[in-house]
């Protein structure tokens, strides 16, 4: 199934992301975590042994409780499968923290921006 591999993927993407923009130090400071919700890909094309492409990782939008990540799939030039996801941030004391406050707290002032509509459709039905 093609979504397969590019879900384990997903993974490694994200925590590139959280070490690269250091929100990974941020989030272990606190003693807080991300965990997955819902995820979904959109699949043009499967991703085969030895044919290499690449990953854009972007957080998108929150909500009271959860980001909204996209993860896009390169070959070459083309978009070859799209994937969105939902992360929450929990505390290792038990609790959730808003995505208002990690940001807060990180010193991030970025806005949210519209979601693509495939991907808000989806968002609209993944509510925690």
């Amino acid at each position: 199934m093609p979504g397969e591999k590019h879900l384990s993927i997903l993974d490694v993407a994200c925590a590139d992301l959280l070490l690269r923009s250091r929100m990974a130090s941020h989030l272990s400071r606190n003693a807080w975590y991300p965990v997955v919700t819902a995820k979904t890909v959109r699949c043009g094309e499967s991703l085969r042994p030895c044919n290499s492409f690449a990953v854009e990782t972007s957080i998108l939008s929150w909500d009271a409780e959860a980001f909204i990540v996209q993860h896009k799939f390169w070959r070459k030039d083309a978009c070859v499968a799209e994937a969105a996801l939902r992360a929450r941030v929990l505390k290792r004391t038990g609790g959730s923290v808003s995505p208002k406050e990690v940001l807060s707290g990180a010193g991030v002032t970025a806005d949210s921006i519209a979601l693509p509509e495939w991907i808000s459709d989806w968002n609209s039905q993944q509510r925690d």
